[in-house]
């Protein structure tokens, strides 16, 4: 078994126009003032922070930022490119929202912009790899996502369809990541069509089985949606590669459940927390994760609706390093060892000796 590395944060929650938020530097030392030893990496974030371009093509650029975080200890754990994976396939009635998350030039063009998206994504596969990473953290897009309950009632084929053009989409990308050596880990999430462990599923199946087709896991997601996030380990364990910390709570009442009634963040039956302040059993997480031989980071991705995102950040490095595993180096009931030889199993089964 092997040990979970952390803590880390994902930053995009962080960045701001003021400092230290606003640049790599004094993100870094905030960071590690806060007790991170590793930082994940929008790269939506303005140049003076992170340049995925330059990333991709500059050896000299990856390495000045892994200098300027290493001189305040630490390490980048993965790039993310939640919001251009979610640009790779966008249903017409999320044209306008989505139209945000690309460049101002690109909105109202919906092919241009899903251009854009699969651009990225391959500059990504290349920064990573530049950047030493193995994993990259992302979002798949959604064809069907608003077709997910069905009613009215779907035509025949019409999942069928989604997900093969999701997955005809996603192949180049996956293949472009295989060859530079990282994997893609998508986020499951409200939105994606890859929401759960059956839509994965169907996806892994239109990408034959591709083995870049990796996961994040983040089980704040799963709380919500009241699904199992322990027996989700031991199903997807091996394409799990990279871990989102967040914690969540779920408590429905007469007016509402799973589907949230249309109510703000705050009002909700679910709802995403600050670590600890949540219902996710973290300690049986880790140990799942620590058991199967999870080898990557454990990084806070801060959510919360009541509690100050300094608050969180705070608390977050601590909460994750009590949660972490020295991993056993014997079995614990090694002082009582019998010192059996094969000759006494023998005799100890009855066998051989008639």
């Amino acid at each position: 078994m092997n040990h979970i590395q952390g803590p880390a944060i994902f930053l995009a929650q962080f960045v701001g126009n003021a400092a230290p938020f606003n640049t790599l530097a004094g993100l870094a030392g905030w960071a590690a003032g806060h007790g991170y030893v590793g930082v994940q990496m929008p790269t939506t974030v303005p140049a003076e922070i992170f340049d995925l371009a330059l990333a991709a093509e500059s050896a000299d650029y990856c390495d000045e930022v892994k200098g300027v975080l290493a001189s305040h200890g630490l390490v980048l754990t993965e790039l993310s490119t939640h919001l251009q994976g979610q640009l790779v396939a966008v249903h017409p009635a999320y044209d306008l929202p989505m139209d945000g998350f690309a460049p101002a030039e690109l909105r109202g063009k919906p092919a241009e912009r899903t251009a854009w998206a699969v651009a990225q994504m391959k500059l990504a596969a290349r920064a990573s790899s530049r950047l030493g990473l193995s994993a990259h953290a992302t979002f798949s897009g959604a064809l069907a996502w608003p077709y997910l309950y069905p009613w009215p009632q779907r035509p025949a084929g019409l999942v069928e369809a989604a997900f093969a053009e999701l997955g005809k989409r996603w192949l180049p990308i996956l293949d472009a990541f295989d060859a530079e050596g990282v994997d893609v880990c998508y986020e499951v999430h409200p939105g994606e069509d890859l929401c759960d462990g059956a839509s994965y599923e169907r996806f892994l199946a239109e990408v034959r089985q591709h083995p870049r087709a990796c996961l994040l896991y983040d089980p704040s997601h799963f709380v919500l949606q009241q699904l199992d996030y322990l027996d989700y380990i031991d199903l997807y364990h091996s394409r799990i590669k990279a871990f989102h910390v967040k914690d969540a709570e779920f408590r429905p009442n007469g007016r509402q459940g799973v589907y949230g009634g249309f109510e703000s963040w705050v009002n909700r039956a679910g709802r995403f927390r600050s670590l600890g302040d949540g219902q996710v059993d973290f300690a049986a997480i880790f140990s799942k994760l620590t058991q199967y031989g999870y080898r990557g980071w454990a990084v806070l991705e801060w959510e919360c609706c009541i509690k100050h995102p300094e608050q969180g950040a705070a608390e977050g490095a601590p909460f994750i390093a009590r949660h972490l595993i020295e991993v056993a180096e014997r079995a614990f009931d090694d002082f009582a060892a019998s010192g059996a030889d094969a000759a006494a199993i023998g005799r100890m089964l009855g066998l051989g000796a008639g």
